[in-house]
């Protein structure tokens, strides 16, 4: 099985018609993704790579069964691609935007509440399930199926860790790429209570960053909740005290949300923790076994 996505996933990509989303779009397609419509406003009646374009999201459900979006539009506007999602009653959103402020993420997600719709990102790769669907930018060339879920705050990194697993002959389930921002949608907890239930997902692949208390708050529901086995890497370990880093999540402040803190917060639940990136395969093999 899979989480949040498969075959049944109907998508649309909001902004298909900019640089980004025409790029995204036929590639999600040629990768066998179900996107069946596109949305920019003044463009309906349009097409790009043989893909509808509507004016609006809610066209799109009635028309061709929309379920999730993707979206690809500048950060001014990406708020309102959201909520455009969210009143046609979507089931998922995945906000591939960068660079919106946080306070339009809290607002987004304030609004969601009682609603059934879930939000990916913003500023995220998005989600695969391997040879069922793709909604966003993570390369299908280097997933495969099997039995790990990986959930992780970085972008690249992700790629390396699940290029590492392939070649390990460890398929995944699910990946998904949460989003670097200090405020997204969905959180760890909410990705590893999913793939707790996925009867096909054997043990997961958690990656995480310096910033924030979320990896340690994940630390908490594994050791309290979680009967599968989780295997976790964090990146930051060598982060010079006092700079600034990558994403805007990855804040430090008042001695909380360091690298070592979050190693602790996991091997104090029972996970072993990579300290590099290609020794996650590894210990994967070992909780596997």
């Amino acid at each position: 099985m899979s989480i949040l996505v498969d075959k049944h996933t109907k998508v649309v990509v909001q902004g298909i018609t900019g640089r980004d989303g025409s790029f995204h779009a036929a590639q999600m397609l040629k990768y066998g993704t179900k996107v069946v419509a596109g949305c920019t406003p003044g463009k309906g009646g349009n097409e790009v790579s043989g893909i509808p374009v509507y004016n609006t999201v809610n066209e799109s459900v009635e028309k061709e069964g929309v379920n999730t979006s993707c979206i690809f539009v500048p950060a001014a506007f990406a708020p309102d691609a959201i909520y455009e999602g969210i009143d046609a009653g979507l089931e998922l959103i995945v906000c591939i935007s960068e660079g919106i402020p946080a306070i339009e993420i809290v607002k987004a997600t304030r609004y969601m509440e009682g609603k059934s719709v879930r939000l990916i990102g913003p500023n995220c790769p998005g989600i695969i399930s391997p040879d069922k669907s793709k909604v966003g930018i993570i390369p299908g060339r280097i997933v495969k199926q099997g039995p790990v879920g990986v959930v992780s705050r970085s972008g690249t990194l992700t790629y390396e860790i699940i290029d590492h697993l392939t070649k390990g002959d460890l398929g995944q389930s699910t990946v998904i790429g949460l989003g670097g921002d200090s405020v997204v949608g969905m959180k760890f907890i909410d990705y590893l209570e999913l793939f707790e239930k996925d009867k096909e997902t054997e043990a997961v692949v958690l990656i995480g960053e310096i910033g924030g208390t979320d990896e340690e708050d994940a630390a908490s529901f594994i050791k309290e909740k979680m009967s599968k086995p989780v295997v976790a890497f964090i990146c930051g370990l060598t982060a010079p005290p006092g700079k600034r880093m990558g994403h805007a999540g990855a804040i430090i402040s008042g001695g909380t949300g360091t690298a070592k803190e979050k190693v602790e917060a996991f091997e104090n639940a029972g996970v072993p923790v990579a300290r590099e990136p290609e020794e996650v395969a590894t210990l994967t093999k070992k909780v596997l076994k």
